[in-house]
């Protein structure tokens, strides 16, 4: 008998997690009709259903529910770059680091803001990864003058002062519909930009962004989701980018350091 990396009730937690988003969102917590960028973009707590998938991961893989961390209090760590950071979920483990989570949506709005989530999810990588290459996650940080840097934390994150960096994911949730995948022209004043990108959709951007974050390992996993105007459903553009493949993932490591209790 194979042992499933997931909970058996994955499926059915990853479609209430959908249900939930447009329920918060048809309930008033945003207006889907202000034409606000950011709330289009952030919507408060309408992604909240997916704190339901990490603790069901987590308890499956054999490690305390305990350890997973949601309240604004408790989800702050310490960048870099910046002092701090507010993350969506934080699964700490006998004071270990093991996993970091941001949730992103979209509804409308894809040209006024996909360069915006852009900048953010990668700049929100960077700042993580050198702060966990300087000690940050473990103790007390150390000394500049302590980290000997012979290549570029940045672009080498595998290059830590711990050898098993948390599980850092990126998960966006995008609204499916003609405006979200139709062909998007590109400004090309001075240089031609990269050929995958002409007249490439919103999703598709979507998930050329997941699969490099992932490829240039600012991210252990990253996933897109479309999601039909108010509908439960949901879909992946690709296996590597999907919600199961990315939890399946989380799986693994969080298997992992259970085994290491």
């Amino acid at each position: 008998m194979t042992a499933s990396l997931l909970p058996p009730a994955f499926d059915q937690l990853t479609q209430q997690a959908v249900h939930t988003f447009w329920h918060s969102r048809n309930s008033g917590s945003v207006n889907a009709s202000s034409g606000d960028g950011r709330t289009a973009v952030v919507g408060g707590k309408n992604m909240d259903g997916f704190i339901d998938v990490i603790r069901a991961v987590v308890k499956h893989c054999g490690l305390p529910e305990d350890s997973v961390h949601v309240r604004k209090s408790k989800v702050v760590l310490p960048g870099f770059f910046r002092a701090t950071k507010n993350w969506d979920v934080l699964v700490v483990h006998r004071q270990r680091l093991l996993g970091v989570f941001e949730f992103k949506s979209q509804v409308g709005s894809f040209g006024n803001n996909f360069n915006n989530r852009s900048e953010e999810v990668i700049g929100s990588a960077a700042d993580l990864w050198v702060a966990h290459h300087h000690g940050a996650y473990g103790g007390i940080p150390k000394s500049r003058r302590q980290v000997q840097e012979y290549s570029p934390a940045l672009l080498n994150p595998v290059i830590q002062s711990d050898p098993r960096p948390p599980f850092l994911a990126w998960l966006m949730l995008l609204e499916e519909c003609e405006a979200s995948l139709r062909s998007v022209r590109c400004d090309e004043p001075h240089f031609p930009v990269f050929e995958e990108f002409r007249d490439a959709s919103y999703a598709r951007r979507y998930q050329i962004l997941c699969e490099r974050l992932v490829e240039r390992q600012l991210y252990s996993a990253a996933a897109l989701e479309l999601t039909p105007t108010g509908k439960d459903s949901h879909r992946a553009l690709s296996p590597a980018t999907s919600i199961r493949n990315m939890f399946s993932e989380f799986a693994g490591r969080m298997l992992a350091a259970a085994q290491g209790d």
